[in-house]
């Protein structure tokens, strides 16, 4: 069983929490959601242009970029967090030009020796999975695909197929942390997804209290925090580990208590 299916077969949903890589004192912000009681981590790559992402995490990519981190140094991040933390998952979420710049033969690689288990591209579609996916399925790294309200009928197979691990579900059609959708579409689309593949589907985008994470851990096998997490970050500087510590607990007091979905 790897990590990440290990994660996300506990009695639970799981708790999915985003930091980017190179903002701020990042090991120790990673290992404080650990501590907190995240089940998986996803680090993000800093890029020029996250066109995918809010204020909060556009400010955290020109952070990082600002003190200079690079794919290298996201990929030492990576190695180190797993000589610290064996058993838990850990995804890198970014674009494809840091990733496939050098050649998805070596990212792929380069990831797989740092003990990353999954990658999220959010700019290479599933039409173009050939870019990467077959890289890192090699690599034996789960390629997780993003579906969105939008994904109608005729294209949810395409993302389904070729995906591993988790699928994302983007809860909202538009930018990281901006905005939630409403339960009962959130509910309906898990719904959806669910009837077409045996993958957990993890729903992020707006979620940012506990509230809301218990909300839709009744609907969905794991829930994705990111944005109100980078925020305590920025705003937290160097005193942001015990920030993160205590929100991401009662983030996993209110995903765990809920009844899997």
């Amino acid at each position: 069983m790897t990590r990440l299916s290990s994660a996300f077969s506990k009695p639970h949903p799981a708790l999915v929490c985003f930091v980017t890589a190179g903002d701020g004192d990042t090991a120790a912000n990673l290992d404080a959601l650990v501590e907190g009681g995240a089940d998986v981590i996803e680090l993000g790559m800093p890029f020029t242009d996250p066109m995918a992402d809010g204020p909060a995490i556009q400010a955290a990519n020109i952070r990082s970029l600002g003190a200079g981190t690079t794919t290298a140094d996201v990929l030492r991040i990576a190695r180190k967090f797993r000589d610290r933390h064996p058993d838990v998952p850990l995804v890198l979420m970014g674009y494809a030009n840091p990733m496939i710049r050098r050649g998805p033969e070596w990212f792929a690689s380069a990831a797989s020796d740092a003990g990353v288990d999954g990658v999220i591209c959010v700019d290479i579609p599933p039409e173009e999975d050939d870019a990467l996916g077959p890289q890192l399925r090699a690599a034996g790294i789960a390629p997780i695909r993003l579906a969105t309200p939008t994904t109608d009928a005729a294209r949810l197979p395409q993302v389904i197929e070729g995906s591993e691990g988790f699928l994302y579900y983007v809860a909202v059609a538009g930018i990281t942390g901006m905005q939630q959708a409403a339960i009962g579409s959130i509910e309906a689309n898990v719904s959806r997804i669910k009837q077409s593949t045996d993958i957990p589907v993890a729903v992020g985008f707006g979620v940012r209290t506990p509230e809301q994470a218990a909300e839709i851990a009744q609907v969905a096998d794991g829930v994705v925090v990111g944005s109100a997490l980078v925020e305590l970050v920025g705003e937290h500087g160097a005193d942001a580990p015990s920030k993160l510590r205590e929100l991401t607990a009662s983030l996993a007091k209110a995903v765990h208590s809920a009844a899997k979905a």
